[in-house]
C-alpha cells in the first residue's frame, strides 16, 4: 500500500482527498439535518422496539396486579357489558377488603347506569367505602379539566364521594404506538400519575417528565404483570389478602372490548397493561431517558467522518471492513446504553456511516478507475497490452514497488544517426526517428517486451518484467532477429525511397540476470525503470558492437538462459566489461552469406564461314 500511495499523481491524490472531505462533510451534514428534522422518526422509533426485544423480558413488580376483564369473566358473570354498577361495587368491596394501596379502574363511568339511580348508588357507596383509594379513567375533559362522572359534574361529585379522576391520554407515535407517557392532559393528571400519588401518598412533580413526555419502560409483552380474572375476584375465589398493599388495576383484556394497542414490546397490548407499565415506570423514577442531543450529533459526526478518513490510507476492502466493524461496535454500544437506561439515536449515526462509506468507496473506485485508465493509456505505449492487462489484475496494479527477478535487458542504437541528422531539417529528423522507433518498438512489444525508455535514437527494453517470463532470453533474441532481419531492412528501404540515403546499421546489446525494476520518480512524474548490474552490462555490451562486424552481441548469461538453443550463434570474444572484475564471453549472430553473383553468359561461338 505504501508504494501505491507514494507514486500516485499529485493532482489525482489531491482530488481524492478533496472528494473524501466532501463526502465526510456531506454525510455528516445530511445526518445532522435528518436528525434535527426527525426525518426518519418512524424508523428510529422502530429500533427502540428492537432494543426492547433484545433486552428481553424483565422481572415484573409484585406490588402491581391486574384484574382482567377477560373472556372467562363474560362467560361466568353472564351479564351484558357494561356491567351493572352493583357488579362493579361488589368487585371493589372484595378488593378493598384486602386494604390495597390503590385501586384503579381503567373503565369509563361517565354516563349514569341504565338500571337507574339505585345501581349508581351501590357503586358510589363502595367508592366511598374505599376512602379515596380509587382512581377512575376519564376520556373526555374540558380544557379546564372538568369532566362528567355518573352523568353529573365530576368536580361536584368529588366533594361528596372521595375518588380521583385521571386522564387516559397517551401520546401517539407513528403507527399508533404507545411508547411515552405525559404528566397531564387538559389540566387533568394522567392515570399513572394519579395512581402513583394515591398509592405512595407522594406528589409527582411535572418536572420529573422533563417538561414533556417520558419513555415507558415496558417490562415485557402482554401478560407480564401478575393478574387474576375479574370473575374470580367477583365470586370470591381470590382471597382479599392477595391485594394487601398493592396497586390493583381493573381493566379489559378481552379482544372483543377493543382496548388493544401497539407498544414497544407487543403490537396488541391491553390498555390496562399499558397503564401498569407506565405506573411501574413512574414508581421506578423513569429508568429510561433519551441521550442528550449533543451526544447524538457527536455520534453522527464521528461515524460520518470515520470511513472517509480511513480511506485516505487504506483501500476499498479494508475500508468496508472498518465500516462493518464500526457498525457492529456502534450497534452493541447502543444496546448496552439502552440496557443501562439511555436511548441513543441509532438510525441517524448509522445512516451517516452508511452514506459516508458508500461515498468513500465510490470516490476510491472512481478515482482508481480513472487512474487505471490513465495509466493503461500511458503504459500501453511501451508495454504490450496483454502484459498491461495482466499487471492490472495483480494486487499492486501498475503502481509497482521494487521487485527483483530474472530478466533480459536490451539496448539498441542506430549507427551514424547523429551525423546523418545534421544534414536534415528538424521536421525530417523527427519523421525519420519516429519511423525507426515505431518499427523497433513494435518488434519489442510484439514479443512481450517492455519499453523502458527512448534515448534519442537508442532504445532501452526489458524482457521478464514487470511480469515474469521464463523465456525472457528467447524473446529478447527473437526480437533482435526481427529487428535486424525484418525491421531494419524495411526501414532502410523506406529511407532509400525517400531519397534520404542508403540506410543504417544497428548495434544491439543483450544481457540476462537479476533485474531490479519498479516505478521511480516523484509525485508529479513517474516512470518505469530497470536498474542494476545486468542493465549496466547490457548497455556496455551494446557499445562494444561499434567497429565490429556484428550488429548483435549477447552475453554468455543470455545464451545459457535460452530455453530453445540457437544454432546460429557464433562466439565473438571474451572481453573485459567496465565495472566488472571477470571477463565476459560474448556471442553474435552469423552474418548472412552474400548473394551469389549471377552466372556470366557463355560467349557466343563465332560464326563459321563456309
Amino acid at each position: 500500500m505504501k508504494a501505491r500511495r507514494r507514486f500516485r499523481i499529485g493532482s489525482n491524490r489531491n482530488l481524492r482527498v478533496l472528494l473524501l472531505v466532501l463526502v465526510a462533510i456531506g454525510a455528516t451534514g445530511i445526518g445532522i439535518i435528518a436528525y434535527g428534522t426527525s426525518l426518519l422518526r418512524s424508523l428510529e422509533l422502530s429500533t427502540v422496539n428492537t432494543r426492547f426485544s433484545i433486552r428481553g423480558k424483565q422481572q415484573a413488580p409484585k406490588n402491581i396486579v391486574i384484574v382482567r376483564i377477560d373472556g372467562t369473566t363474560f362467560s361466568e358473570i353472564n351479564k351484558q357489558w357494561p356491567f351493572p354498577r352493583a357488579v362493579e361495587a361488589r368487585l371493589l368491596n372484595r378488593i378493598d377488603a384486602g386494604h390495597p394501596a390503590a385501586v384503579g379502574f381503567d373503565v369509563v363511568f361517565s354516563q349514569p347506569s341504565n338500571l337507574g339511580v339505585n345501581d349508581d348508588t351501590a357503586f358510589l357507596n363502595a367508592i366511598n367505602g374505599a376512602h379515596g383509594k380509587t382512581v377512575f379513567s376519564i376520556q373526555e375533559t374540558s380544557q379546564n379539566g372538568d369532566f362528567q362522572f355518573f352523568g353529573v359534574d365530576g368536580r361536584k361529585l368529588q366533594r361528596i364521594v372521595p375518588f380521583q379522576p385521571a386522564s387516559t391520554f397517551f401520546p401517539f407515535d407513528p403507527g399508533g404506538f404507545y411508547r411515552r407517557m405525559v404528566y397531564s392532559a387538559n389540566r387533568l393528571p394522567t392515570f399513572p400519575v394519579v395512581t402513583a400519588e394515591v398509592a405512595t401518598h407522594k406528589h409527582v412533580s411535572p418536572a420529573s417528565f422533563g417538561g414533556g413526555s417520558a419513555w415507558i419502560d415496558y417490562v415485557g409483552p402482554a401478560g407480564s404483570f401478575p393478574s387474576v380474572s375479574y370473575s374470580d375476584v367477583y365470586f370470591g375465589r381470590v382471597p382479599s389478602s392477595f391485594f394487601r398493599g398493592k396497586i390493583v388495576l381493573v381493566g379489559a383484556t378481552a379482544p372483543s372490548l377493543q382496548d388493544l394497542h401497539p407498544t414497544s414490546t407487543d403490537r396488541a397490548m391491553p390498555g390496562i397493561e399499558v397503564q401498569a407499565n407506565a405506573i411501574n415506570t413512574l414508581l421506578r423514577r423513569f429508568p429510561l431517558s433519551s441521550a442528550p442531543g449533543w451526544l447524538n450529533v457527536l455520534l453522527i459526526v464521528l461515524l460520518g467522518v470515520a470511513v472517509p478518513l480511513a480511506s485516505l490510507r487504506v483501500g476499498p476492502p479494508l475500508a468496508i471492513a472498518i465500516a462493518v466493524g464500526l457498525g457492529v461496535v456502534f450497534a452493541v454500544v447502543v444496546q448496552l446504553a439502552f440496557n443501562a437506561g439511555w436511548i441513543v439515536s441509532f438510525v441517524y449515526p448509522l445512516g451517516a456511516l452508511i452514506l459516508s462509506t458508500v461515498g468513500a468507496l465510490s470516490v476510491q473506485l472512481v478515482t482508481e478507475a480513472f487512474e487505471r485508465i490513465r495509466t493503461r493509456d500511458l503504459f500501453t505505449r511501451f508495454v504490450p497490452e496483454d502484459v498491461v492487462d495482466e499487471v492490472l489484475k495483480s494486487s499492486d496494479g501498475l503502481r509497482l514497488g521494487g521487485v527483483q527477478r530474472d530478466g533480459t535487458i536490451m539496448f539498441t542504437d542506430l549507427r551514424g544517426f547523429t551525423s546523418f541528422s545534421e544534414s536534415l531539417t528538424p521536421a525530417q529528423v523527427i519523421e525519420v526517428l519516429n519511423h525507426y522507433l515505431s518499427e523497433m518498438s513494435d518488434a519489442i512489444l510484439d514479443h512481450g517486451g517492455t519499453l523502458v525508455a527512448y534515448m534519442g535514437d537508442g532504445i532501452f527494453a526489458v524482457f521478464g518484467a514487470p511480469l515474469e517470463q521464463p523465456d525472457h532470453a528467447d524473446r529478447a533474441l527473437a526480437t533482435a532477429r526481427e529487428m535486424l532481419e525484418v525491421r531494419l531492412p524495411r526501414f532502410n528501404e523506406w529511407l532509400r525511397s525517400e531519397g534520404l540515403g542508403d540506410g543504417f546499421r544497428m548495434g544491439i546489446g543483450v544481457n540476462s540476470g537479476l533485474v531490479m525494476s519498479g516505478h521511480v520518480g516523484s509525485e508529479r512524474r513517474v516512470e518505469y525503470a530497470a536498474v542494476g548490474d545486468t542493465t549496466n552490462t547490457a548497455s556496455r555490451i551494446e557499445s562494444l558492437t561499434k567497429g565490429t562486424p556484428h550488429q548483435l552481441l549477447l552475453s554468455d548469461a543470455t545464451r545459457d538462459a535460452l530455453l530453445d538453443p540457437a544454432d546460429d550463434l557464433v562466439y565473438f570474444d571474451e572481453v573485459a566489461i567496465r565495472g566488472r572484475v571477470s571477463r565476459m564471453k560474448l556471442w553474435g549472430l552469423k552474418e548472412p552469406e552474400p548473394p551469389s553473383p549471377a552466372p556470366v553468359a557463355a560467349a557466343q561461338a563465332p560464326e563459321t564461314v563456309s
